[in-house]
């Protein structure tokens, strides 16, 4: 069944046409769309010019219009047709020029030939567009081409939205996730999808630990995010995600903290090991997403990455075919479920003690099978082995690692054993 899943990529749907950049009116489109999921989702505005960190954030660009057309008058480029089309913050522009100055900001991929490869300028000031290859080895005609961008770049603010859901403590876990692409599917409408539907099911779950999710454009989102947040974040940061790439079937990924040993690292290699134990596991030093910023020194927050196919790593990766075919229903509810169980290992993660010396007696207390045959042992092996390793030295997820059992079989046994006076938490 992959209900959440189609409901998910029903989202992802909806929001495909949008025009998303690292500030802008398409950013605060999605927000809106993904607060209609999330009614307790607030918006936050920071002024273009304010100083995060080392960084500044840049003038806020929106863009209304932009194509070019040929010396006959013929529209060959139109942004409204996709908008990878046009570079992102393409600065205003309505002019005419040569066959070879327009060449000169045309962007294509001679090795993609039908795809429209994803090109930005962030900081500093061009114009491009950006056409499969086929399309550009058309254009050769000799003669004036009419350039026109109609977009603003201007003093506004980069938009960023945070949901802080209590617990029974401070101490949170934390989600970030990307609201700053155009219109491509695994990268990223997988990312802000997928968490969605995860902090529906975080709100109505019971709960120990307080959740911090954030939808924010990436380097410069999570950098200010940072510079307003970080004090805070470092007392009660346990365990983090950074989630992106999360939406196509071909492959699990993870990347580690650039610790490797939080208890993000630690739930995340068990639930992958368990579930598809084919993962690629991935080192720190093949990152370049948001966790540059949350593991950086004097920063580092204990934040992990669960993906299916790695950022950079596929050849749909930063250009059109990067679409809704690529994400796929089974896809985005794997991540959903895989992320669901990293958040029960860590929820459930306690360090237990036996309260009765040598062996229980379970058989007295409806634990054990009272007619003894070969199968007996294996009916219970995981709750004697737990029992076992009950010393109140290791956690719950140490012990699953110990005794070879996926964490989810033994925290029903835990709560029984609980339950029935025989383990207590340390």
């Amino acid at each position: 069944m992959t209900q959440i899943g189609e409901e998910i990529h029903a989202l992802a749907t909806r929001l495909f046409p949008i025009t998303r950049s690292i500030t802008g009116d398409g950013v605060r489109e999605t927000l809106r769309i993904l607060g209609e999921h999330l009614p307790g989702l607030t918006v936050h505005e920071v002024p273009s010019g304010t100083r995060v960190n080392d960084w500044v954030v840049p003038p806020e660009w929106n863009v209304r219009e932009a194509y070019v057309l040929d010396p006959a008058g013929d529209r060959i480029i139109d942004f409204k047709r996709h908008n990878l089309h046009l570079v992102g913050y393409s600065i205003p522009i309505h002019k005419k020029v040569s066959l070879a100055e327009l060449q000169e900001h045309l962007y294509s991929l001679p090795g993609q030939p039908d795809a429209i490869p994803y090109i930005t300028s962030y900081y500093k000031e061009r114009w491009g567009f950006c056409v499969t290859h086929a399309q550009r080895q058309t254009i050769t005609q000799e003669g004036e081409y009419t350039v026109v961008i109609d977009s603003d770049l201007r003093d506004g603010s980069l938009t960023y939205a945070e949901l802080l859901i209590p617990g029974e403590r401070d101490e949170e876990i934390f989600f970030s996730t990307y609201v700053c692409h155009p219109s491509m599917g695994d990268n990223e409408l997988s990312g802000p999808t997928v968490t969605t539907f995860l902090t529906k099911w975080l709100l109505a779950a019971p709960r120990k630990f307080s959740y911090r999710i954030i939808f924010i454009p990436e380097t410069i989102g999570s950098i200010t995010y940072l510079s307003r947040n970080l004090d805070e974040m470092k007392r009660r940061v346990v365990a983090g995600y950074n989630v992106t790439c999360v939406g196509d079937d071909r492959a699990w990924s993870y990347l580690p903290s650039r610790r490797e040993n939080t208890p993000a690292d630690r739930a995340a290699l068990h639930v992958l090991a368990h579930l598809h134990p084919d993962f690629i596991c991935y080192s720190y030093l093949d990152r370049g997403s948001d966790e540059r910023q949350y593991c950086a020194p004097g920063v580092d927050l204990p934040v992990a990455s669960v993906m299916r196919s790695k950022y950079g790593t596929y050849p749909e990766y930063h250009t059109s075919l990067d679409d809704l075919n690529l994400i796929t229903p089974s896809g985005l509810q794997g991540t959903y479920e895989a992320l669901q169980k990293c958040v029960e290992c860590l929820e459930a993660d306690e360090r237990l003690r036996v309260t009765v010396l040598c062996e229980p007696q379970l058989g007295k207390r409806g634990l054990y099978p009272t007619l003894s045959t070969k199968e007996t042992a294996a009916q219970v092996r995981d709750m004697m082995n737990l029992i076992a390793y009950c010393d109140g030295t290791r956690s719950l997820l140490e012990i699953a690692e110990k005794i070879a059992a996926p964490m989810w079989t033994l925290i029903p046994i835990a709560e029984r054993l609980k339950a029935e006076g025989l383990l207590e938490v340390v």
